[in-house]
């Protein structure tokens, strides 16, 4: 009974993503889970801040129906009924999971795991082995030593989803993807908020035309954007919150009833038995080759304890390779210069491939291209007339290098970038692929066109 082939660690998109797909390959599986199926991202990442960015969106619909020709009046929210609707969605999500776990026959062992030599697992007292174990454990919130999360008025983005009262302000530390999000969100529901970032721009590892964007937008819809600055210290002796930013011109205190910390992710990687089983790590990570074994036989791992992105769709793709390399399928090396990153504030943000910085420091000689949604006609009578799509070109061979969108809707369009730059396409076969009109979809084409010199529509 606790004997399998495959035993994966940690149930979040990686790992119960792995461990139907070595079911649906015929290996008996288990998964061990300490507290939720569908990890972080199913209960306090992706979908439940999804929940929540969506209510801001309708809220911000409802004030601004004069703009559609509507009439809405005394237009409130709830901000209980939106927490509530949020972890709604996340338990309805993971009830799936539950589902799909008996669908497949996975066998689903609660506790807490931990790895040991001879391709074992103890979980709470209670060991089990198998041929092929699977580490995907996930990162959590990182805490900086100026910045100790104290979970009240010093938070993580899994306090930030739960709030039992809207704060009044509160100052934002870091602009990531899960910063600029809650920084929009908790600016919808009308609290005074601040974002503090130590680079020179926000969401830093965007395009720079891309960033500049989103500053403007955050701006104008009242949020406050400290680049270049540091959170050196905060007091949260008195009531709120008082926190010493280091800027250029010297330090600044601001004040507010909660900060919330989001400058990155730490792995879970201690306390689950690698040093055990002599697993090699470097930098907080797991080191793996490209089918993600680790330096010891039968041991494996995925997903954010690994070097490559800590994206969701990264794990669930790292998790499918790992188990059909294992089963002996022929399985190509994952392509991380072709991930597609996604951040759902408002505007939203899509890239994939090279900045047009970075392609130049490459040295290749390129095209560029932008078009402007205010040009869209689908944007127009959206009215979504914010942003663009900006696409890059290598001048010589016509490979596209990159591809960067802000604006409504564009997560769900970034995919075309990534399939034409998987099928090597061309920028002059993206340009005679017939665009539906009018879609949001059509600033891809024009932008190629831009790009070549044959926009019609600008």
């Amino acid at each position: 009974m606790n004997k399998f082939d495959v035993i994966v660690l940690g149930s979040g998109p990686g790992g119960y993503v792995t461990a139907i797909r070595a079911s649906q390959l015929g290996f008996n599986t288990a998964i061990i889970e300490k507290e939720n199926l569908g990890g972080v991202c199913l209960n306090w990442g992706c979908i439940p801040t999804k929940a929540l960015l969506k209510s801001a969106q309708v809220f911000e619909y409802l004030k601004h129906a004069g703009d559609y020709g509507l009439s809405v009046e005394n237009a409130d929210k709830d901000f209980d009924a939106v927490v509530k609707r949020s972890r709604g969605v996340a338990d309805g999500m993971s009830k799936g999971v539950q589902f799909l776990m008996k669908k497949n026959k996975i066998t689903v062992i609660n506790g807490y795991g931990k790895i040991k030599s001879g391709k074992k697992i103890d979980v709470d007292g209670s060991e089990y082995s198998a041929n092929h174990i699977i580490i995907a454990t996930g990162a959590r919130s990182r805490e900086l030593p100026s910045l100790p999360q104290d979970g009240k008025k010093v938070i993580g983005y899994r306090e930030a989803m739960t709030l039992t009262k809207q704060p009044k302000k509160m100052i934002v530390v870091g602009s990531g993807a899960i910063g600029v999000e809650f920084a929009y969100f908790y600016n919808s529901m009308g609290t005074e908020v601040t974002i503090v970032e130590y680079l020179p721009k926000i969401v830093p590892v965007e395009d720079a035309d891309v960033s500049k964007q989103l500053e403007r937008s955050f701006k104008k819809s009242g949020i406050k954007i400290m680049t270049s600055a540091e959170v050196t210290s905060v007091d949260t002796s008195g009531k709120g919150v008082k926190a010493t930013i280091k800027t250029k011109k010297g330090d600044e205190i601001l004040e507010a009833d909660i900060v919330l910390s989001a400058v990155g992710i730490k792995t879970n990687i201690e306390n689950i038995g690698l040093e055990d089983v002599g697993i090699v790590t470097d930098r907080d990570k797991i080191l793996v080759n490209d089918y993600y074994q680790t330096n010891i036989p039968g041991y494996y791992a995925i997903g954010d304890v690994t070097p490559g992105q800590a994206l969701a769709h990264v794990a669930s793709a790292e998790g499918i390779l790992c188990v059909e390399k294992i089963a002996g399928q022929h399985v190509e090396a994952l392509d991380y210069g072709n991930i597609p990153g996604c951040t759902y504030c408002s505007p939203e943000i899509a890239s994939v491939g090279l900045t047009e910085a970075q392609a130049k420091e490459q040295g290749f000689d390129i095209k560029v291209g932008n078009f402007p949604f205010s040009a869209s006609g689908k944007a127009s009578a959206g009215g979504h007339k914010e942003g663009f799509v900006k696409v890059i070109f290598d001048a010589k061979y016509g490979e596209w290098l990159g591809c960067h969108m802000i604006g409504a809707g564009v997560t769900d369009m970034i995919a075309e970038a990534v399939l034409g730059r998987k099928l090597e396409t061309t920028g002059h076969e993206v340009l005679k692929a017939v665009h539906p009109h009018p879609t949001m979809s059509e600033a891809v084409m024009e932008a190629v066109a831009a790009a070549y010199g044959e926009v019609i529509h600008l």
